[in-house]
């Protein structure tokens, strides 16, 4: 499946406008109102706050908004850098953009800020999130939450406290993808049956740490004000354990919020082991495999997930839930995207005539070879028909501004990210213990 093609495929505008197909009614989350804080005729005044490769995709995201419900009012970094090329790309659509190197500076100076997307380094994630919620402003805040459970829980508490809105960059919570795979493929088709496995990846090839010109580095005085070291530091931050939470953190927190989202459960128990095996001259395991138990409404089940930072050959990045009657495997991208229905089970014609799904030709998924008739059919094989046709992250974007508005419900809050993420937290405390480590219910605790 291509996300460009239109033939019997379910455009995403369409699909959002409609609210349902045919006969078989497609349903999404019920939306929630929430209590507006900015009438919904103003523009929304928002800052950057840091504007590393990330916030270059949060911002490219934001402008891939048709009707921009928001104003870009300020940028602030600490790399000259960075605000030049943040200031190159809103040269027309904020001609006043104002930009700072300090954040306590620009909340002082710009008064009339409603909201704040946060994209720095996850060790500045909770003085950057509490400070903004504290004056006055919604916080839109890249995943990780924060480097440790304590600086996590201390950001749903600010927003309680406040009482502003924050949002965890877990966008596929947002992708109507994976809306459509939750509550219309699994939970009211059922087309899984009971599943009890869970698998996923994400691998990447082996790459040099980041390096730039000496001639832009961020001044020494400046790097060590704001807690790095050096360049390399703040160039690659992700690999320092002072600084992020590593590839599992990086990557896998995507992840493993959606097995916590499917399972509709946290883990019980997990157990990991990773290392050094590649690169001898950073701080995080480049490899990470890990085992999570869950107790599940259905029961019992598990999932495995490994993230490896020295291979992307093949393979792709995915989660993978197998069930009796069914297995879904999805991807943000939709050529990894796919249903398979077991050898059996009943018959998915009917949802498939309503549109929940499209069956691919028997020659395009079969390869005919010698096999042993002992081996069970291979099954058959369905597209999940719904494209997204923006970027990403727009989608959680515009579900942040919806809510502002007072129009919908934030799809990834900080209280439900803060008790997913701790399925994160504690993945590197298991593979330093060298054993099964249990989840208690404090743990989920906020």
């Amino acid at each position: 499946m291509n996300d460009t093609s239109q033939t019997s495929t379910i455009n995403r505008r369409n699909f959002l406008k409609t609210g349902a197909l045919a006969s078989g009614g497609i349903l999404l989350a019920p939306s929630i109102m929430k209590a507006q804080s900015v009438s919904p005729n103003e523009k929304i005044n928002i800052a950057l706050l840091g504007y590393g490769r990330q916030g270059e995709v949060l911002l490219n995201s934001m402008l891939d908004i048709t009707d921009r419900p928001f104003h870009v009012k300020a940028v602030c970094d600490i790399w000259k850098y960075s605000i030049g090329k943040c200031r190159s790309v809103l040269r027309k659509d904020s001609p006043d953009l104002k930009w700072y190197f300090d954040y306590e500076e620009m909340l002082a100076a710009e008064t009339d800020l409603d909201a704040v997307i946060i994209s720095t380094p996850d060790f500045w994630h909770a003085r950057h999130t509490n400070a903004c919620l504290e004056a006055g402003l919604h916080v839109y805040c890249e995943k990780m939450m924060a480097r440790t459970v304590e600086e996590a829980r201390s950001m749903v508490n600010t927003a309680k406290k406040t009482g502003k809105l924050l949002q965890i960059g877990h966008q596929r919570r947002s992708n109507p993808r994976y809306l459509h795979a939750y509550y219309n493929l699994v939970k009211r088709a059922k087309l899984l049956g009971r599943y009890t496995t869970a698998n996923g990846q994400w691998n990447r090839s082996a790459k040099e740490f980041t390096d730039v010109n000496p001639k832009i580095y961020v001044d020494q005085a400046m790097l060590e004000k704001n807690g790095y070291v050096n360049m390399e530091q703040f160039l690659n931050w992700r690999w320092f354990k002072d600084l992020g939470g590593g590839p599992i953190a990086d990557l896998g927190s995507h992840q493993i919020d959606i097995f916590n989202w499917f399972f509709d459960a946290y883990p019980k128990s997990v157990l990991a082991s990773g290392g050094r095996d590649y690169y001898k001259d950073r701080e995080w395991y480049d490899n990470v495999m890990v085992l999570y138990e869950y107790d599940t409404p259905e029961g019992p089940a598990r999932a495995f997930y490994q993230t490896l930072a020295t291979t992307g050959a093949g393979g792709g990045y995915f989660e993978y839930f197998m069930g009796d009657e069914g297995a879904l495997r999805i991807s943000e991208n939709p050529s990894f995207t796919k249903m398979y229905r077991e050898s059996g089970a009943p018959e998915w014609d009917d949802w498939a005539k309503k549109g929940f799904i499209r069956k691919e030709e028997a020659a395009a998924q079969k390869v005919v070879t010698k096999v042993d008739v002992r081996e069970s059919a291979p099954p058959d094989v369905y597209d999940i028909p719904i494209v997204l046709d923006k970027k990403p992250h727009t989608p959680h974007l515009e579900n942040f501004f919806s809510a502002i508005h007072g129009k919908a419900k934030l799809n990834s809050d900080g209280e439900h990210s803060f008790k997913s993420e701790m399925a994160i937290f504690k993945v590197n405390e298991a593979i330093d213990a060298r054993k099964t480590l249990e989840f208690s219910e404090t743990d989920f605790e906020v």
